[in-house]
């Protein structure tokens, strides 16, 4: 079977399964695709019918029998069965028409339960793959070890419920969970002076109609801050849990943030100012997670199958 892969008949592929985006790449191709993590599904019937792409451009704008599902929420797979759909959806674009299963690598947050993976792998399975192989997410990040870890329910999604009750509350505005994406990622900020302003449209609570407002930067720190505010005292928290050693090594050669979340505006600073290190941005945040499955691919054989070593998940998380 090994041989048939190398020939070209099946493809190594990793996934790097967001909760808003989903990074796929290919063994000796590199990333191929970089796609929202949402489907379209038809409610009545449960079909899918549209992922990706195709599906976000859906989110607040589906009619009565469509509805745009994210099956991912604060990192985890909530919906298996959407999930599956989604991953299955992936790997065909990504290597279409191939005759054999491929091997799947998948990212999964450090620390998260062993029912979590298992819905991970599962979904892999199902989907379409012959065999399925987890790694933690900092480690494809930073390609290293893990020495001590923490995994919490924040993601791009609590940044995005943060500014649609901000703006609710007090501008009496209802905005969508697309909208407050597109504000986060044009002047979001977590720190700083946010002279920056933006047209936001939405829905007026008092008079029910389309209204536009003037956000500014400044106020979307007061409303992403409390969120960023739980990302760093985790950040305290793990480095407090460093070996003595390792820990002067992290206060010479500083902290790198990856990830969507650390673009925003004022995080690395923030960030820095909290833990009293220097703060660096990867230099390439939202694929270096994908870059550094990439990179495993070629030693999937070394790999352990299925769910994380748990007395080693135990031993991080303590």
């Amino acid at each position: 079977m090994d041989k048939q892969v190398q020939g070209g008949f099946a493809r190594d592929i990793a996934m790097d399964l967001g909760t808003t985006s989903v990074l796929v790449a290919v063994r000796g191709r590199g990333i191929l695709l970089q796609e929202p993590s949402v489907v379209a599904v038809d409610r009545r019937t449960g079909a899918v019918l549209q992922v990706g792409e195709a599906a976000r451009q859906m989110l607040g704008r589906t009619p009565g029998d469509l509805l745009a599902v994210r099956p991912l929420r604060e990192g985890i797979i909530s919906d298996c069965t959407i999930a599956e759909a989604m991953v299955r959806a992936f790997l065909h674009k990504a290597a279409p028409g191939r005759l054999l299963k491929p091997r799947l690598l998948v990212c999964v947050p450090s620390g998260i339960s062993e029912v979590a993976e298992r819905a991970v792998v599962e979904a892999g399975l199902q989907a379409g793959a012959r065999r399925v192989y987890l790694m933690e997410e900092p480690l494809a990040a930073a390609l290293g070890g893990v020495v001590a870890s923490a995994c919490l329910s924040t993601a791009g999604d609590q940044f995005d419920e943060a500014l649609m009750q901000y703006i609710r509350q007090k501008h009496s505005l209802l905005i969508g969970a697309r909208t407050a994406e597109e504000v986060k990622e044009a002047i979001g900020r977590v720190d700083g002076p946010g002279e920056e302003t933006l047209a936001v449209k939405g829905r007026c609570l008092n008079t029910g109609l389309p209204r536009e407002i003037l956000l500014s930067g400044e106020e979307t720190a007061e409303a992403l801050t409390p969120v960023a505010e739980n990302i760093i005292s985790a950040v305290q928290a793990v480095l407090e849990r460093t070996p003595p050693e390792l820990a002067a090594d992290v206060a010479v050669s500083g902290i790198l943030l990856t990830g969507g979340g650390s673009l925003l505006q004022g995080m690395d600073t923030l960030l820095a100012a909290r833990t009293g290190m220097e703060t660096h941005l990867a230099e390439d945040p939202i694929r270096a997670v994908a870059l550094g499955l990439e990179q495993t691919l070629p030693h999937l054989a070394k790999r352990q199958e299925g769910v994380l070593n748990l007395a080693r998940r135990r031993q991080l998380t303590v």
